[in-house]
């Protein structure tokens, strides 16, 4: 009887364990479905997929253990000293110029580019001014300061004009400007002016004469306000001339070619994309380990935690391990399972012969006790 229980309770527990993927699939006599088949495991695979699917994203897959994992403070560090090494190697570092940054983005042409753009912005702005000041007068166009500085400039020209105007006249120069036309003025009055010389002599004693009446004019006090009056008078006249009317007929065209050329040469865009970075930024790979790099990685992951709980549940990790397990084949699972608890398995057949042995000991005892009586 012990030897009759072992081995049925060896073979009922190894019956048992097979029964959990045995038989992979439901076994039908007619159309009666022989009892347990399929096995526990490929009838309840459903069952089994949902709650494992649930398991992961309760237990295992949650967003705390993403937080511990990958946005620790050492995961921060690690994080902004690659994203900074790859800048300082990749950017700054590096022998590209600026030029061939470009390039690799897709803008290619740069220079003549820029140049064009520069060609058609001061052909645009000088059209606009043209168009906008040519019918308004210089009192408009004018800022109120301007005009004030030059009303209160009047006195000055007067004075220096003046002063130039004595030095010219007592020059070498002066002196035979005054004599010629003295002379071109006599001779226009024919004999009258043939009997001014019969009783001057020459004009050159009529000069003598002249320049210090000249040099009293221009101290006279009348002349000065004269002056002024006369060139106040002007000034309120051209005041009120459009600016049309001041440059009419002038081409603008070389001014424009000029304006041009200067932007041109001054910019240099050939000359200045032909760079590395580095040459326009020398402390650079300071400035952003120092400034960007931290605040880029602090940004990231305050976004990162905060959208990983919307982030997981986009991903639908429980959908995702349901199917898994739904198209995971029996007989790849239960070589898993076999694989990993083999030892256990047996053990649990060993236990249960020695179980059944004993109850076979126990049985045959009483049956023992019972025939001696």
């Amino acid at each position: 009887m012990a030897f009759i229980g072992a081995l049925i309770g060896g073979f009922t527990n190894h019956l048992a364990i097979k029964m959990l993927f045995r038989p992979h699939e439901a076994r039908y006599i007619g159309k009666w479905r022989v009892p347990f088949t399929p096995g526990l495991i490929p009838k309840r695979r459903d069952e089994l997929a949902k709650s494992m699917g649930r398991t992961v994203v309760e237990h295992l897959l949650t967003p705390e253990t993403f937080k511990r994992r990958f946005f620790s403070v050492e995961m921060r560090q690690k994080a902004q000293l690659w994203i900074q090494v790859q800048l300082t190697k990749h950017i700054f570092e590096t022998e590209t110029t600026l030029k061939q940054w470009l390039e690799r983005v897709g803008v290619e042409h740069i220079p003549t580019r820029v140049e064009g753009k520069i060609d058609s912005l001061i052909d645009e702005q000088m059209t606009s001014l043209e168009s906008r000041f040519a019918i308004k007068t210089i009192r408009e166009i004018a800022p109120e300061q301007w005009l004030k500085n030059a009303n209160e400039r009047v006195p000055e020209i007067t004075a220096h004009m003046i002063v130039k105007a004595e030095t010219y006249f007592v020059s070498d120069e002066g002196r035979l400007t005054v004599k010629r036309l003295i002379d071109d003025f006599l001779a226009s009055k024919g004999a009258f002016g043939n009997m001014i010389n019969m009783f001057m002599g020459d004009s050159s004693t009529i000069v003598n004469r002249v320049q210090p009446e000249i040099q009293k004019f221009l101290h006279a006090p009348g002349t000065s306000e004269m002056i002024s009056n006369a060139i106040r008078g002007e000034w309120e006249k051209l005041k009120d001339r459009s600016l049309n009317d001041l440059i009419g007929g002038l081409d603008l065209q070389p001014m424009k070619q000029m304006i041009k050329s200067y932007v041109k040469n001054e910019l240099s865009v050939e000359k200045r994309l032909d760079v590395t970075l580095q040459s326009y930024w020398p402390n650079g790979a300071k400035w952003t380990a120092d400034n960007l790099t931290p605040k880029l990685i602090e940004f990231a992951f305050k976004q990162g935690e905060t959208k990983l709980g919307e982030s997981i549940q986009r991903l639908q990790l429980e959908d995702i391990v349901k199917e898994q397990v739904d198209s995971f084949p029996v007989e790849r699972l239960e070589d898993l399972v076999l694989g990993i608890s083999k030892r256990e398995f047996k053990m649990i057949t060993v236990l249960g012969a020695v179980l059944g042995g004993l109850i076979g000991v126990v049985q045959g005892g009483v049956m023992y006790v019972i025939n001696m009586m």
